[in-house]
């Protein structure tokens, strides 16, 4: 079957290279310009263009603007690419202007652009500690519009019966159940990629990117995300869009006409990634293993890009900064943030952080040590002199070591514990995202092998880590999924309700059961009570060893304490709490946030089996 793939690639990727070298003499035009518009005022003033389009590398660009001249003009052996690099200085005010691009007699012209930024645009504020992160899968979570579907240009039509394919969730689908993530307390959404992915197969997951400037139709348009930035931060929700740098789709329209050789890694060619992510900060790694990991492709269909080429780079930094700036988006996802050139990161990292100094950008390094995922937060002092400015990373070892407690019937909290005290080195442990789950992870109710009381703990402990908490939809439902190998679709199953006629609708409650509404209610009162403590977001925390099946630990500040206390054993376990007098001196009792109970605190605290307790002090 992967014999097939490859073939089938090749011979995609020869036609696109044929076609390439088969265009003719003929009148001058621009098919592509990308940023297709900017913003006067940026903090960086240079701008570089990629222009495409019929023999265009021929032209002579020029343009007359009054603070905007070309700084140089890059062309390559593909004579339908041209690259213009542009200064824009802060006198450059918002207006249209043309570039023409001219070769003898004939002149080919764009009407270009520069926008005036949104106020406080420069200073917005990233997702933080105070927040709590809702996960969608926009294809899985709501239909709002049945009306695109499916796209008669697009390969892959909607089938809700293939686990693999689109079953027709969108952006709008999102914008109608905007109240109900803002009812359960959640301040930022982070959806999959929405950006166009015109796949033969597959390509509701988003990450094969086939035009990085334009959301895929079947979700919506650019209009609309922007929309649903817009009408999220009226709601006290901002947008964490979620991008990959490390690969595109096969189908991305620079496949069809290469702007040069080395613009995707092997030359085009599919040689893939062993995944050997320590290679790239192992002191011991082979130079082959550390080229391999960053530049060999995920998949067949998914090209590698080169990010060592300096436009590449160029381009996907820029691309970035347009969608923060057009949408309005509160912060980035970056998937498999490792596998891209770590120079690169470096660049991306600090030009990014230059333009937006308080944005929040978590990348995916999928590890189980912090000494890994540690080395690309910013102010990390690494043993090979490797600089970052990532702000935050998503927290797996931590999520894993949670995950493989509720999975394991003997096995109690010390690892939990114990991964916690390696928070040390992080330079900046509060701003990690903690999860419960993800689109790549079997569903956390699942795991726990649907014991309500590990899933009450789970979420207890993940509400009140000294971290950014992230939930993934349908996580307050109990949704399941199969915990055996790797299956998708497994974890990835429609959210009830989004999609007309559904028997069970989980935004009305209607159809759920008993359980499912006592979850549902548990998750809204969990986190709507963490939005309101300081001393979650920003407190200091002080744990104790897990023994018995309980792990204790506090959250403090000048003003407030907080005990957490989890109970995995199947008995009610009595806690003598001498132990915990650097903690309790003077205090005789707590409530309970979940249940609203007292709990007497003079000699012991009694934990029923198989709970959690959030004690105000």
């Amino acid at each position: 079957m992967h014999k097939r793939k490859n073939i089938v690639a090749a011979a995609l990727l020869a036609a696109a290279w044929l076609a390439a070298g088969a265009v003719l003499a003929q009148d001058y035009r621009i098919d592509h310009l990308e940023p297709p518009f900017w913003w006067s005022g940026m903090q960086n003033k240079k701008l570089q263009l990629m222009v495409h389009g019929t023999r265009i590398g021929d032209t002579e660009p020029v343009l007359a603007y009054p603070g905007v001249r070309i700084e140089a003009v890059t062309r390559v052996a593909n004579k339908n690419y041209l690259f213009l690099d542009l200064l824009i200085d802060d006198s450059a005010a918002p207006g249209r202007f043309d570039i023409s691009f001219k070769h003898g007699s004939k002149t080919a012209r764009y009407n270009y652009q520069l926008l005036a930024r949104e106020k406080g645009s420069a200073q917005r504020a990233g997702f933080n500690s105070s927040d709590a992160i809702y996960q969608v899968m926009p294809d899985r979570f709501a239909n709002g519009s049945a009306a695109n579907d499916s796209v008669a240009a697009m390969a892959d039509k909607a089938n809700r019966k293939d686990g693999s394919g689109r079953h027709g969730g969108d952006i709008e689908g999102m914008l109608k159940h905007l109240d109900y993530i803002a009812d359960l307390g959640f301040t930022q959404l982070w959806p999959t990629p929405l950006v166009e992915n015109d796949m033969p197969a597959a390509s509701y997951h988003g990450y094969a990117a086939t035009n990085h400037y334009k959301i895929d139709p079947r979700y919506g348009s650019n209009d609309d995300f922007r929309r649903l930035a817009s009408e999220a931060r009226k709601k006290g929700i901002g947008i964490i869009a979620d991008v990959v740098l490390s690969h595109i789709g096969l189908g991305h329209w620079w496949m069809k006409d290469m702007p040069t050789p080395d613009w995707t890694n092997h030359g085009g060619k599919f040689v893939p990634t062993q995944h050997h992510r320590v290679a790239v900060q192992d002191p011991y790694a082979a130079v082959e293993d550390k080229r391999n990991f960053t530049t060999g492709w995920f998949a067949d269909s998914m090209p590698d890009m080169n990010q060592t080429n300096p436009m590449v780079a160029n381009y996907l930094i820029q691309n970035n900064i347009w969608w923060i700036e057009y949408a309005g988006l509160s912060g980035l996802r970056i998937d498999t943030y490792g596998y891209s050139d770590s120079a690169f990161l470096t660049e991306y990292t600090r030009r990014l952080m230059d333009e937006y100094p308080n944005l929040n950008m978590v990348g995916e390094e999928w590890h189980k040590s912090p000494a890994v995922v540690s080395h690309w937060q910013k102010g990390k002092v690494n043993f090979d002199g490797y600089v970052s400015s990532l702000p935050s990373l998503m927290d797996f070892p931590l999520a894993e070591a949670m995950r493989g407690a509720l999975a394991n019937k003997d096995e109690g909290f010390n690892n939990v514990y114990e991964m916690l005290s390696y928070d040390y080195l992080y330079p900046d442990p509060g701003n990690l995202v903690l999860f419960e789950g993800n689109h790549d992870l079997a569903r956390m109710f699942s795991v726990a092998g649907e014991d309500y009381g590990l899933y009450q703990i789970n979420l207890a402990w993940l509400m009140t880590m000294p971290r950014i908490p992230q939930l993934y939809y349908g996580t307050e439902i109990l949704m399941t999924s199969t915990t055996k190998g790797r299956d998708d679709a497994s974890y990835r199953h429609d959210f009830p309700g989004g999609w007309s006629g559904d028997k069970v609708n989980a935004f009305t409650g209607a159809g759920l059961t008993a359980q499912q509404r006592a979850a549902q209610a548990f998750v809204r009162k969990l986190v709507r009570w963490r939005k309101s403590q300081p001393v979650i977001h920003h407190g200091k925390t002080m744990h104790y060893g897990a023994e018995r099946g309980t792990y204790v630990y506090f959250r403090y500040d000048d003003n407030k304490k907080v005990m957490v206390a989890l109970n995995k054993s199947t008995d009610d376990v009595a806690l003598p709490t001498a132990r915990f007098h650097e903690m309790l001196g003077g205090v005789k009792s707590g409530v309970d946030v979940i249940s609203g109970r007292s709990f007497d605190l003079t000699t012991e605290l009694k934990l029923p089996a198989r709970s959690a307790v959030i004690l105000e002090l």
